[in-house]
């Protein structure tokens, strides 16, 4: 046996949940597995690449364009040059937002090649675009200062030298999910995955959804200026961005409520603080529309888009600022090798005219309809398994009741974060149906297919569904491998 290299360990957990599957091609929401046996066998794709594929693995159009443009000979090295292609996407990501949300202020972009580090990029823009509002209130206090008692003027200077210096405060709600590099696992909610790392980057502070004002108001930090002789307090622009999901994904599949939409946005323009719309999994038309925070009327400063707008071939993300709060000098601090590439970039204006040229948001919601509906069907007749059953479109997740209670080793395995792998494993090994838990919240299954998803793949997953169902109410250890 050939030595494992690649993430062994990962390999071998893997490969206690029945998960170890080599799939060798992809189509529509199928993935064929390779059997230690050698044959290959069909399996119904219902995680979609973390929500990547909202045309399917290997969408023909998509394909084809590749084919084309790779023969072409495109190039993806062209870096520190004039990207006309990269000009036209933004254009084309601009063109869908003004419709969807009655706006015309332009976006500008910067491309990036994932989400986590289009995060990244937006942590950086939001902190450079709020230390240029603290050097101007330090300048305009200084302006005053000139004008004061030198003996005054030398007081407040001192109270004030070492709060310029307060370090920006990021806020993001509970259960939030916005990735795994160094910055952006600081607004990760999951300890898991953010404790190891906290040294690394500034903390975010996490929110419920009813205390947004609260939490400005508990971030607050003043200095002191001089109007008419008298000194007054001043508010330190601390927080540099609020980020927000309009579904959180890996949090559990949980819709952002309009009300706390609408109190975010306002708390935000009060302070003068950016909100940052992550729409990394909820974007290009998962939800019904391009945009899911247009479903509340959600209008970021910043907006996140990855995943699904490679087309499922390329890897590409872009960060979109609003021109009123966008830093021009940021392109000379920031760069990446492969983002803006003419490959992913010209793949991302196909995956956008399709879908706008298409029945592709309508296939969403109705497809989305059709399997939150047998959702639901399996939740109605197993009351005491399933929780709840929630999301929008093609995004959507369904919760089991606490299995800590369960007979270990099964009860161990969701003490563990683990028992929602575990029904991963019995459905692909027993049902030949591929799903996954979310990150944080090992106890809700994530369904993210295409809008091509059929009945008869949504059947396949029901009859999956209810068998689960059925061992947890009567025996959960049918559903440990072998």
């Amino acid at each position: 046996m050939a030595l494992e290299l690649a993430e062994a360990h990962l390999r071998g957990l893997l490969a206690q949940l029945g998960l170890d599957a080599e799939y060798v091609r992809g189509e529509g929401d199928t993935l064929w597995w390779r059997t230690a046996s050698g044959d290959e066998v069909p399996v119904v794709d219902f995680v979609g690449g973390y929500g990547s594929l909202v045309l399917g693995h290997n969408h023909p159009e998509i394909v084809a364009h590749a084919r084309e443009l790779l023969a072409g000979g495109v190039p993806v090295h062209a870096q520190f040059s004039y990207h006309p292609y990269a000009n036209d996407l933004a254009a084309a990501l601009n063109r869908v937002l003004w419709r969807e949300f009655g706006t015309f202020e332009p976006y500008s972009a910067v491309f990036a090649n994932t989400g986590a580090e289009a995060v990244e990029v937006a942590l950086k823009h939001a902190e450079m675009a709020r230390g240029a509002r603290v050097a101007a209130l330090r300048a305009e206090i200084e302006e005053h200062l000139a004008d004061a008692p030198a003996d005054l003027a030398a007081r407040v200077r001192e109270h004030n030298e070492s709060r310029y210096d307060t370090p920006p405060v990021f806020l993001t709600l509970e259960g939030s999910f916005h990735g795994k590099l160094a910055g952006s696992v600081q607004l990760t909610h999951n300890p898991g995955y953010r404790v190891p790392f906290r040294a690394l980057a500034v903390p975010a502070r996490f929110v419920s959804g009813g205390e947004v004002a609260k939490a400005v108001e508990e971030s607050r930090v003043t200095v002191l200026d001089v109007h008419d002789g008298q000194v007054v307090e001043r508010d330190l622009p601390v927080v540099a961005a609020f980020f927000v999901e309009p579904i959180q994904g890996e949090g559990g599949i949980h819709v952002l409520d309009p009300v706390v939409a609408a109190d975010i946005r306002a708390v935000a323009d009060a302070h003068g603080f950016p909100v940052v719309v992550d729409e990394i999994q909820t974007g290009v038309g998962r939800t019904g529309k391009f945009y899911a925070a247009s479903h509340v009327g959600l209008l970021g400063d910043y907006i996140v888009l990855a995943k699904a707008l490679g087309g499922g071939i390329a890897k590409t993300s872009v960060l979109l600022v609003r021109q009123s709060a966008y830093v021009p000098e940021f392109e000379l601090l920031h760069s990446s090798t492969f983002a803006k590439d003419a490959f992913s970039c010209h793949i991302g204006s196909r995956v956008v005219d399709f879908l706008e040229s298409s029945d592709a948001y309508a296939r969403a919601a109705a497809r989305g309809t059709a399997l939150k509906q047998a959702l639901r069907s399996v939740a109605a007749e197993f009351p005491t398994v399933v929780a709840d059953v929630r999301g929008r479109g093609l995004m959507l997740g369904l919760e089991f009741h606490d299995q800590t209670g369960a007979p270990d080793p099964v009860g161990e395995l969701a003490r563990t974060g683990l028992v929602g792998y575990v029904v991963a494993g019995y459905l692909l090994n027993h049902h030949r149906v591929r799903v996954f838990p979310t990150a944080s919240a090992s106890h809700t299954l994530r369904f993210e297919p295409s809008i091509g998803i059929t009945d008869a793949q949504i059947d396949q997953l029901v009859i999956g569904l209810r068998a689960v169902c059925t061992a947890l109410r009567d025996n959960p250890l049918t559903l440990l491998p072998g």
